[in-house]
């Protein structure tokens, strides 16, 4: 997978997540705001939609390829997995930063594993897949970033998801904007407050 990897001082690995027609440069500058001695691993999505990659393929807008979303989840899992023999970096100590397609590929992880990040932050994430049971999430950290007039996902299904995590025994804050379908200062300011709260560095 196309990607970046830069070594931090800490044992924290940031895994930077873009949105559609994003890349893998888009959201490095987060690791300044966020925690400037983690590493990070920040990924380019395989597929391409209309010249925009992204993580997974949809059928249309709001509706994805399940199937694709499945083999891609897992894809995303090994190729992690292998970037941390290859750079060496603690596998227990993942935080995501997925914004959009790629809080959707976050989630879907978060979904099928239950010991493949540390802590996540999802931002504008939709609910990636349903009739699934949830691994025991006890000990992740779940930050969810919403907006009450998001155009592409409502805010009762970022409460259905919260519940949904919850349910698996994640500890969930949510925060809710109105900023429609986009990160802003507010949000990122909100999620970084609460990064600080749960991440400890061990050096």
């Amino acid at each position: 997978m196309e990607h970046i990897y830069k070594k931090g001082e800490s044992k924290n690995t940031l895994l930077l997540l873009h949105g559609t027609g994003g890349n893998e440069h888009d959201l490095i500058p987060l690791r300044e705001m966020i925690d400037p001695k983690a590493n990070i691993l920040s990924v380019r999505g395989q597929i391409l939609e209309n010249g925009m990659p992204r993580f997974f393929k949809r059928l249309q807008e709001g509706v994805f390829d399940e199937k694709d979303l499945i083999f891609r989840t897992h894809e995303l899992k090994n190729f992690i997995d292998e970037a941390s023999h290859t750079y060496g970096f603690d596998k227990d100590h993942i935080i995501a930063f997925g914004y959009s397609n790629g809080a959707n590929i976050a989630s879907s992880l978060l979904f099928h594993y239950n010991h493949v990040f540390k802590a996540a932050f999802l931002s504008h994430p939709m609910i990636p897949l349903r009739g699934i049971v949830l691994p025991n999430l006890k000990n992740v950290n779940i930050f969810i970033g919403a907006c009450s007039n998001d155009p592409l996902t409502t805010i009762e299904q970022t409460y259905e998801l919260k519940q949904m995590y919850e349910k698996a025994n994640a500890d969930v804050d949510l925060y809710i904007g109105s900023h429609g379908h986009r990160l802003s200062q507010d949000e990122l300011d909100s999620a970084i407050k609460w990064y600080n709260q749960i991440i400890s560095y061990e050096h």
